[in-house]
């Protein structure tokens, strides 16, 4: 796979999209959106990549859409052409709510508008000391309703903090974004890629099925009542019951060893 609007490296079982426009801050362009659209489709299918990590050149991660690029061209369009861009961005945040495989965010510097989104949407946000957050919608005269956030951020931070920070757009900072529950930790900045793939290599040495169906089953009993999520925990568990990965964390407990996922 190969794409002209980021950095795409497998290594080991761990791929990496760097964004890689620092001088702009990695703002996404219509090509990044289109090209993040594919890539996080075609990674379900993908057998050689366990674990993704997403992260930004510079000093920054990502400081939302082009303002040349993207918000001057869609303020002279029109109904479907509009309507098609913004599908297409939820798309991005759909493939990788849906992709069955850890997704960590490496968030190296500002976070804002669709780079929160994108920060949002992973499974483990591992901040920089440097990090900011901020949900820059209001600011440009939109919804906070965008890419998914009044679904994923209210069930992260709360209602409350997530009206605060939709209605408002103010920044806030990296310890700020941790106490609230927005960051899985904080990091001293040159620590921030020794850490997260620390994070990537412990995953994928855990049991991929099982991961993966935890993550999708996360998704799904949101907004489920009860009886509903335990008949389908019940079910996802008696399947993981019969995978090889089961059978391994048995026979390493039984045998006082460290399991080998993944290698049945």
């Amino acid at each position: 796979m190969t794409y002209r609007s980021f950095i795409y490296e497998v290594e080991d079982g761990i791929a990496t999209v760097r964004l890689n426009d620092p001088a702009k801050l990695n703002a996404l362009t219509f090509q990044t959106y289109e090209e993040l659209e594919r890539l996080t489709g075609e990674l379900a299918h993908d057998e050689t990549v366990k674990v993704l990590v997403l992260t930004g050149t510079g000093k920054g991660f990502c400081s939302g859409g082009s303002v040349d690029e993207i918000i001057g061209k869609l303020v002279q369009m029109k109904g479907d052409s509009l309507y098609r861009f913004t599908r297409m961005t939820c798309n991005v945040v759909k493939n990788m709510r849906t992709l069955k495989k850890p997704i960590i965010v490496a968030v190296n510097g500002i976070a804002a508008g669709a780079g929160a989104m994108l920060a949002l949407a992973s499974d483990f946000r591992i901040l920089s000391d440097k990090a900011k957050f901020a949900f820059l919608f209001v600011k440009v005269g939109l919804a906070g309703a965008d890419m998914g956030a009044l679904y994923l951020l209210p069930g992260i931070v709360g209602q409350g903090k997530a009206t605060e920070l939709l209605f408002l757009g103010d920044p806030i900072d990296a310890q700020e974004a941790y106490r609230i529950g927005l960051a899985t930790r904080v990091v001293p900045h040159e620590e921030l890629l020794k850490e997260t793939y620390e994070l990537a290599r412990r995953l994928k040495k855990g049991p991929l099925y099982a991961l993966g169906v935890t993550k999708e089953l996360l998704n799904l009993e949101a907004h489920m009542d009860l009886e509903t999520a335990l008949e389908i925990e019940a079910t996802a568990q008696a399947k993981c019951m019969e995978m090889p990965d089961f059978q391994e964390g048995y026979r390493a407990f039984i045998e006082k060893r460290s399991p080998l996922f993944n290698r049945s």
